[in-house]
């Protein structure tokens, strides 16, 4: 057996022996790890907003940030959540578009996927973008002002879009086509990706509420999401018990329980990308040193902020 095997059936077993019973969805609740015995409930399956406000957002006030290069923040929040993801701590990045430039980083070597955050150098911050399927992403990319790959089309997908301008545009749903007509060269780049966590003004889509979507299946999850003072909100799930290379292991929140962490946080909107073993983020801090948490897996695209406006 190898060690990365090991390693994994090691914290399987820690998790289901440590965790509570996942019991049913409706009984789902999501709570701040804390040292007292106090309640840190901030969210129930039973009682989920159907719109998260910014008088909601509870979790937003508690974050103590660190000072990553200028225009970008970053914090950690330990939390709870059901069966596998009793400890779990919470990665936040919290970017301001004006001061940064964006890149996306298309690497496919020899047929595969090849990016990793080992590849991202200089960066303010790094990160895989959108989902992929077998080699390529999914749907619409554009770099440097060219079409790349055509829309996928999905009621539950979202799209980012950088514009020559340096400002960004978050679009709900697959039409893209005010967009992608628009002159060649005055989107800088964009990408789509899904299932969307968050619509509008922070309303929860009803394929998350419904039971539409898959709300049982948990997982690590990497999402990107806007809000109300329009700075670009980045949160990876890490999965946190004392095992060595624990923090990589695939164990994690619901697609809603992922739609409640992001409203709590000031998302007005948001969506998923890659999460599993392909999830992913670099954060570099003042001094310029990298702050990593590594994937397992390589991908095909990647979202790259570096410090300086377009």
């Amino acid at each position: 057996m190898g060690r990365a095997t090991a390693s994994v059936i090691a914290v399987a077993l820690f998790a289901a022996a440590a965790g509570p019973p996942p019991g049913s969805r409706d009984d789902a609740t999501l709570a701040l790890r804390l040292p007292s015995e106090a309640s840190g409930v901030f969210w129930r399956a039973s009682r989920a907003p159907l719109r998260w406000t910014e008088a909601d957002a509870s979790l937003s006030g508690l974050l103590s940030w660190h000072a990553g290069q200028p225009g970008v923040e970053w914090a950690t929040l330990p939390i709870a959540g059901q069966g596998e993801a009793h400890a779990l701590t919470l990665v936040v990045a919290r970017i301001d578009p004006r001061a940064m430039s964006f890149d996306l980083v298309w690497s496919i070597e020899r047929d595969r996927p090849a990016w990793t955050i080992d590849r991202a150098g200089d960066a303010a911050l790094a990160l895989n973008a959108g989902m992929f399927v077998e080699r390529l992403p999914w749907g619409w990319v554009v770099m440097n002002g060219r079409e790349r790959l055509p829309p996928g089309h999905g009621p539950l997908s979202s799209a980012l879009v950088g514009l020559a301008d340096g400002r960004l545009v978050w679009v709900d749903g697959d039409d893209v086509s005010t967009w992608r007509g628009r002159a060649e060269g005055d989107v800088r780049f964009a990408f789509q990706s899904y299932p969307t966590l968050l619509v509008g003004d922070g309303e929860v889509p009803l394929a998350l509420r419904n039971g539409a979507i898959n709300g049982t299946h948990r997982d690590a999850r990497l999402a990107l999401g806007l809000d109300r003072q329009e700075r670009l909100l980045v949160v990876l799930t890490r999965l946190d018990i004392p095992i060595p290379g624990a923090d990589r292991v695939p164990f994690g929140l619901t697609v809603p329980e992922m739609a409640a962490v992001m409203g709590a946080l000031g998302a007005r909107q948001a969506m998923l990308l890659d999460g599993g073993i392909s999830a992913q983020l670099a954060i570099s801090d003042s001094a310029g040193r990298a702050k990593e948490w590594k994937g397992l897996r390589k991908v095909p695209l990647a979202l790259v902020a570096r410090t300086g406006p377009e």
